[in-house]
């Protein structure tokens, strides 16, 4: 069983039997931790939103934590904490028994693949299908390629939990990369994010037409602290 904490904006906790992960957290309230299990922290890129410097103090929480760091990141700047690990696009990486895959971000930093004991979590970042009402259709159609092109190489994963933007900055084209993302991937469970605290996002999502082929696959995201469990 997998349990799922929104913290805040695209800060969520993942919790295992013996670890947790942590993704982009900048601000929000922790929960009570355990103390002897594993935790994994990583952080997508340097956007203050997604990087909380906060993140570091949970080293005197626990025994053994790992800091998986974007490479947009200077990760000299954090060592002192000890087992810090810096992440570039296109790499995978073994970080004490877990699979770290990255994807190159159409933004800044990176997307992350994380495979640990049979179950399989993605956190997006800002890597999206960014269309911005006002700017030049070159640049909409690069954010367009650049993001089915990464979101592709997802097509032979079994996605047990993902999260993924849904900013409604973007007008009418805020669930493009949803859409994309789900209709490309096998997924179990998706929980958007990056709502910038506009839970009627959610409303919004259940009455698209998109969503008709995956809306019960939707994670309705109602307050900060909130939880899901994931059944195997």
């Amino acid at each position: 069983m997998i349990k799922v904490t929104y913290i805040n904006h695209s800060g969520f906790l993942v919790e295992m039997e013996d670890a947790y992960f942590l993704f982009d957290y900048y601000k929000g309230d922790f929960p009570q931790w355990d103390r002897q299990k594993k935790m994994f922290v990583f952080v997508s890129h340097a956007h203050y939103d997604h990087f909380g410097k906060e993140i570091f103090g949970l080293a005197d929480v626990f025994e053994e934590i790992h800091f998986i760091l974007s490479s947009d990141i200077d990760a000299d700047a954090y060592r002192k904490y000890n087992r810090i690990c810096s992440a570039a696009p296109g790499q995978t990486l073994d970080v004490s028994g877990v699979s770290v895959r990255t994807l190159r971000s159409n933004d800044e930093g990176v997307a992350y693949l994380v495979h640990y004991r049979g179950k399989t979590i993605y956190h997006a970042g800002d890597l999206n299908w960014w269309h911005w009402e006002g700017e030049p259709e070159r640049f909409n159609k690069l954010m367009r390629r650049s993001y089915q092109s990464e979101i592709n190489k997802l097509r032979e994963e079994k996605i047990d939990a993902a999260f993924v933007p849904v900013d409604p900055r973007l007008g009418e084209q805020y669930c493009l990369g949803l859409d994309c993302f789900m209709r490309r991937t096998d997924t179990k469970a998706v929980f958007p994010m990056h709502f910038w605290e506009n839970y009627e996002i959610f409303e919004r999502l259940m009455l698209e037409s998109c969503t008709d082929e995956y809306r019960d696959r939707i994670m309705k995201i109602e307050r900060e602290g909130q939880t899901f469990l994931l059944e195997s």
